[in-house]
């Protein structure tokens, strides 16, 4: 089972992006999903999150800007992202801290990361 993240690419600012990230595989159940960033020579930073029963929470900088939402029947996550600045570019991350890919064993999923570059 992978977590797998697709979207990514090229845009002018002011632009609009859509991140998908769903497992490649069956799972018995998933919690919170969330997606970070992370930019040339800066830590990795939490984008959005957003629980299993649809409570969101965002980083400053995005806020009014991205919209996080997911479909559990389809154990996928998104992120719209709207308004893109310059400062948006990094590799964007999905992330599940929670996934039981059986009833009795929990693990954390990290997606293998899209390219996100918004150009002046």
């Amino acid at each position: 089972v992978q977590l797998q993240a697709s979207g990514g690419g090229l845009v002018q600012a002011g632009g609009s992006l859509r991140l998908s990230c769903a497992f490649s595989g069956s799972i018995f159940s998933v919690g919170a999903m969330g997606w970070y960033r992370q930019a040339p020579g800066k830590e990795r930073e939490l984008v959005a999150a957003i629980t299993s029963g649809g409570s969101t929470n965002y980083a400053d900088s995005v806020k009014g800007r991205f919209t996080i939402s997911r479909d559990n029947g389809k154990n996928t996550v998104y992120l719209q992202m709207n308004s893109l600045k310059p400062e948006d570019t990094a590799v964007y991350y999905c992330n599940a801290p929670a996934v039981r890919v059986t009833p009795n064993y929990e693990y954390e999923f990290w997606g293998q990361g899209t390219l996100v570059t918004v150009s002046s």
